[in-house]
Protein backbone atom coordinates (compact mmCIF):
# COMPACT_ATOMS: atom_id res chain seq x y z
CA UNK A 1 0.00 0.00 0.00
CA UNK A 2 1.11 3.26 -0.73
CA UNK A 3 0.58 6.93 0.91
CA UNK A 4 0.02 10.41 -0.13
CA UNK A 5 2.66 12.70 1.86
CA UNK A 6 2.01 12.39 5.63
CA UNK A 7 2.80 15.47 7.86
CA UNK A 8 2.14 16.62 11.63
CA UNK A 9 1.65 19.24 13.93
CA UNK A 10 1.17 20.39 17.43
CA UNK A 11 -1.66 22.66 18.18
CA UNK A 12 -1.55 24.40 21.77
CA UNK A 13 -4.31 25.64 23.47
CA UNK A 14 -3.22 28.05 26.48
CA UNK A 15 -5.10 27.81 29.87
CA UNK A 16 -6.04 24.32 28.63
CA UNK A 17 -9.00 25.29 26.95
CA UNK A 18 -9.93 21.83 24.90
CA UNK A 19 -13.31 22.51 22.77
CA UNK A 20 -14.82 20.18 19.93
CA UNK A 21 -14.53 23.05 17.46
CA UNK A 22 -11.48 21.89 15.33
CA UNK A 23 -13.57 18.08 15.04
CA UNK A 24 -15.76 19.11 12.52
CA UNK A 25 -13.08 20.86 10.23
CA UNK A 26 -11.14 17.45 10.52
CA UNK A 27 -14.44 15.28 9.59
CA UNK A 28 -15.10 17.74 6.80
CA UNK A 29 -11.63 17.37 5.66
CA UNK A 30 -11.79 13.72 6.18
CA UNK A 31 -14.96 12.47 4.46
CA UNK A 32 -14.29 14.50 1.32
CA UNK A 33 -10.99 12.44 0.89
CA UNK A 34 -8.87 15.38 2.01
CA UNK A 35 -6.90 13.60 4.61
CA UNK A 36 -6.82 10.83 6.79
CA UNK A 37 -5.75 11.00 10.27
CA UNK A 38 -3.05 8.44 11.25
CA UNK A 39 -2.31 9.16 14.64
CA UNK A 40 -3.81 11.93 17.57
CA UNK A 41 -2.83 12.68 20.74
CA UNK A 42 -3.53 15.31 23.28
CA UNK A 43 -1.44 15.82 26.11
CA UNK A 44 -2.18 18.91 29.01
CA UNK A 45 0.94 20.88 31.44
CA UNK A 46 -0.34 21.54 34.56
CA UNK A 47 0.69 24.46 36.82
CA UNK A 48 3.60 22.34 37.92
CA UNK A 49 5.18 21.36 34.80
CA UNK A 50 3.94 18.12 34.98
CA UNK A 51 2.63 16.44 31.96
CA UNK A 52 -0.47 14.08 31.52
CA UNK A 53 -1.63 12.55 27.93
CA UNK A 54 -5.84 13.17 27.53
CA UNK A 55 -7.87 10.75 26.50
CA UNK A 56 -10.95 11.31 24.55
CA UNK A 57 -13.18 10.02 27.07
CA UNK A 58 -11.71 12.16 29.88
CA UNK A 59 -12.76 15.75 28.90
CA UNK A 60 -15.79 16.97 27.62
CA UNK A 61 -14.29 19.26 25.25
CA UNK A 62 -12.59 15.94 23.09
CA UNK A 63 -15.61 13.88 22.93
CA UNK A 64 -16.46 14.99 19.17
CA UNK A 65 -12.49 13.59 18.50
CA UNK A 66 -14.11 10.51 19.14
CA UNK A 67 -16.13 10.58 16.51
CA UNK A 68 -13.53 10.87 13.81
CA UNK A 69 -12.91 8.23 11.49
CA UNK A 70 -9.06 7.00 10.96
CA UNK A 71 -6.58 4.95 11.96
CA UNK A 72 -5.38 6.32 15.23
CA UNK A 73 -2.92 5.15 17.19
CA UNK A 74 0.76 4.27 17.24
CA UNK A 75 2.56 6.62 14.75
CA UNK A 76 2.99 9.18 18.21
CA UNK A 77 5.91 7.96 20.38
CA UNK A 78 6.64 9.12 24.24
CA UNK A 79 9.71 11.14 22.48
CA UNK A 80 6.96 12.89 20.52
CA UNK A 81 4.68 13.72 23.48
CA UNK A 82 7.65 14.41 25.42
CA UNK A 83 9.18 16.93 23.24
CA UNK A 84 5.27 18.59 22.96
CA UNK A 85 5.13 19.02 26.78
CA UNK A 86 8.16 20.47 27.02
CA UNK A 87 7.46 23.33 24.71
CA UNK A 88 3.79 23.82 26.71
CA UNK A 89 3.81 26.88 29.32
CA UNK A 90 2.52 25.61 32.51
CA UNK A 91 -1.52 25.28 32.50
CA UNK A 92 -1.43 24.89 28.43
CA UNK A 93 -2.45 21.82 26.29
CA UNK A 94 -1.78 20.43 23.23
CA UNK A 95 -2.98 18.30 20.37
CA UNK A 96 -0.53 16.34 18.32
CA UNK A 97 -2.06 15.13 14.91
CA UNK A 98 -0.44 12.92 12.08
CA UNK A 99 -2.18 12.64 8.70
CA UNK A 100 -2.01 11.44 5.43
CA UNK A 101 -2.39 13.99 3.00
CA UNK A 102 -4.90 11.23 0.70
CA UNK A 103 -5.53 14.17 -1.91
CA UNK A 104 -1.77 14.03 -3.46
CA UNK A 105 -1.15 10.39 -3.12
CA UNK A 106 -2.37 10.25 -7.18
CA UNK A 107 0.41 13.14 -7.63
CA UNK A 108 3.08 11.07 -5.18
CA UNK A 109 2.01 7.73 -7.38
CA UNK A 110 2.50 9.10 -11.16
CA UNK A 111 6.01 10.68 -9.99
CA UNK A 112 7.27 7.50 -8.54
CA UNK A 113 5.78 5.54 -11.42
CA UNK A 114 8.11 7.81 -13.58
CA UNK A 115 11.32 7.74 -11.76
CA UNK A 116 10.83 11.15 -9.64
CA UNK A 117 12.54 11.43 -6.45
CA UNK A 118 11.25 14.46 -3.64
CA UNK A 119 13.70 16.32 -3.23
CA UNK A 120 13.04 19.01 -0.81
CA UNK A 121 9.27 19.90 0.88
CA UNK A 122 8.25 22.18 3.08
CA UNK A 123 5.26 24.40 4.40
CA UNK A 124 5.29 28.08 3.78
CA UNK A 125 3.94 29.60 7.07
CA UNK A 126 0.56 31.21 7.05
CA UNK A 127 2.24 34.36 8.36
CA UNK A 128 4.75 34.70 5.00
CA UNK A 129 2.31 33.82 2.59
CA UNK A 130 -0.31 36.38 3.02
CA UNK A 131 1.54 39.11 3.03
CA UNK A 132 3.86 38.12 0.41
CA UNK A 133 0.51 37.51 -2.09
CA UNK A 134 -1.61 40.58 -0.42
CA UNK A 135 1.93 42.80 -2.17
CA UNK A 136 1.50 41.07 -4.96
CA UNK A 137 -2.16 42.16 -5.27
CA UNK A 138 -0.98 45.54 -4.25
CA UNK A 139 -2.96 45.50 -1.24
CA UNK A 140 0.09 46.08 1.02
Amino acid sequence: MSYGPVEYMIVGFPGNQFNGEIAPALSQLIKSDTIRVLDLVFVAKDADGNHVVVEYDEHDGLFAFSELDGEVGGLISHDDIQYAADALEPDSSAALLVWEDTWAKPLVDAMRDSGGVLIESARIPHDLVEPALAALRGDA
